[in-house]
């Protein structure tokens, strides 16, 4: 069994304002809707309602929850759907109004038909809901209780979760064992985890599927960076990613250099921000994290990618240059190398959009270990799990997309995720804005901060990442319910909410 998980199910364009509230729920409704509709049994129901158990309970209405149940009953899909459906599908529904189950179907319904259980935990996971369907008679026609287990992955209780996670031709354990397999056949772990990609789909696809991840996040940073107002929810926090903006671009324009670290935390608000809002976002790996990955990607896109310090020249341990044909995906190596093809510009862009692939996929192969080893769940293993895992991820492939060697890129995933473990998860009102917007800004520049060492030592450190993913776990299990994503403990308790 590989920790592998593919980076189409690690990274989901989905909604705010968490995967583990909102995606999850959403999925899990849909997929209720969609098995009624396969079992013929869609017509004979009269009345669905759902349970929402321990932390979907205890913050579902500040993270949206059961507005996602109710969209996701709807038909609605969190990587299609228009976001605006989501947001008021069940805090504005109508009284005597009736649900559309799975768009043909419709039934009444009420605000009372979601129950909020809190400090009722189920044993599959903190994170559990049931969905109940009736016929006229009052009996039950389907039930189903489901878990999200972080990161949008959700799991029916007597199932597995359903993962892409057999046949890969490059399996691997934990770090160690990544090593050693990109050791004894001369590969990046960049390169390992694209060819575990290219075993499910084509190469052609793999690369579209990572510039579509990308666009995704990169549209989610400028929608931030160009959006003021003040957030949903009882805290009404103001947005700070488009005044930031305008300050920097007034600094710039007045003829000062570039201000990089802070356009890097200003990235990071904007996305958080924007997930906040309930906008598109890419889960990486969870929405609580959104920020951090696509700040650091944005920082290197921007800042280093065309300056000589990032995909253009550094050499790899295996004497290729990153952004040549070590990255795979062979038929975008050979447009950029046709010459006239294309011009300066274009190639440039080409360049950055293959680093870019470098970066998401080396993220890939070490958000799976976390995945595997530990937990991305707020819920289960603390705030930790979720910014600790993404600071991580960003490190890596921001060490990666560097020129950073296989041993480095461990290195400023250890670093990074050894600096947040026991952090908490305690956002105040159960809404993903404080501490989280901040705490996403902060965790890129730590990413930053924990790939520059890395690039200037060997690779050699005394504690390792696999050390640090089981103290993490440990961590997480050691750690108090009430400060993990339950909002009663740390600054959720002792922050007056208005």
């Amino acid at each position: 069994m590989t920790a592998y998980v593919s980076a189409f199910d690690l990274f989901s364009i989905g909604v705010g304002p968490s995967s583990s509230h909102t995606v999850g729920p959403m999925r899990a409704a849909l997929d209720f809707a969609r098995r009624l509709t396969a079992a013929g049994s869609l017509g004979r129901v009269a009345r669905v309602g759902s349970t929402l158990y321990g932390s979907l309970g205890a913050t579902g209405i500040g993270h949206g929850t059961p507005d996602a149940v109710v969209a996701g009953l709807r038909g609605l899909a969190p990587e299609t759907c228009d976001p605006a459906e989501v947001r008021s599908a069940w805090t504005d529904f109508p009284e005597g109004g009736s649900l559309r189950l799975d768009g043909s179907h419709d039934v009444p319904f009420a605000k009372g038909d979601i129950v909020f259980i809190p400090r009722t935990r189920l044993p599959g996971h903190p994170n559990a809901m049931t969905i109940t369907a009736w016929d006229v008679a009052g009996e039950v026609v389907a039930e189903e209780t489901y878990y999200s287990v972080g990161g949008g992955f959700i799991r029916r209780d007597g199932e597995e979760a359903k993962l892409a996670t057999a046949g890969f031709p490059y399996s691997y354990a934990d770090a160690a064992s990544l090593l050693a397999v990109c050791d004894e056949n001369g590969l990046s772990i960049a390169e390992v985890a694209r060819l575990n990609e290219t075993s499910l789909r084509s190469e052609e696809d793999v690369a579209a599927g990572l510039d579509a991840i990308w666009d995704a996040m990169s549209s989610c940073v400028d929608a931030g960076l160009h959006a003021d107002g003040t957030l949903p929810g009882i805290l009404k926090v103001k947005r700070r990613a488009g005044v930031i903006r305008g300050q920097l671009e007034e600094v710039e324009a007045d003829g000062h250099r570039e201000l990089p670290g802070e356009w890097l935390g200003a990235f990071a608000l904007a996305v958080n921000e924007e997930n906040a809002a309930g906008g598109r976002v890419v889960t990486a790996p969870t929405n609580g994290a959104a920020g951090i990955l696509p700040a650091v990607a944005m920082y290197w896109w921007r800042f280093l990618a065309d300056s000589g310090l990032g995909a253009g020249n550094a050499v790899t341990p295996y004497g290729e240059l990153v952004g040549s044909a070590l990255l795979g995906f062979e038929s975008d190596v050979r447009a950029v190398s046709d010459g006239d093809d294309l011009d300066e510009e274009q190639t440039a862009e080409a360049n950055r959009r293959r680093g870019i692939r470098r970066f998401l996929l080396t993220a890939t192969a070490l958000g799976s270990l976390f995945k595997a080893n530990a937990s991305i769940s707020g819920a289960e293993g603390g705030c930790q799990a979720e910014v600790g895992s993404a600071c991580a991820m960003a490190a890596g492939g921001l060490t990666a997309v560097m020129g950073g060697t296989n041993r480095q890129i461990e290195n400023a995933a250890e670093i990074a995720m050894e600096h947040h473990l026991g952090l908490t998860c305690d956002p105040i009102g159960g809404l993903v804005q404080i501490p989280c917007i901040e705490r996403n800004a902060i965790a890129a520049s730590t990413a930053v901060t924990a790939a520059r060492l890395a690039l200037r030592g060997d690779g050699s450190h005394y504690v390792s990442l696999d050390a640090v993913v089981e103290t993490m776990r440990q961590t997480g299990a050691d750690m108090s319910t009430k400060y993990k994503e339950t909002s009663e403990g740390g600054l959720a308790v002792n922050v007056i909410e208005c």
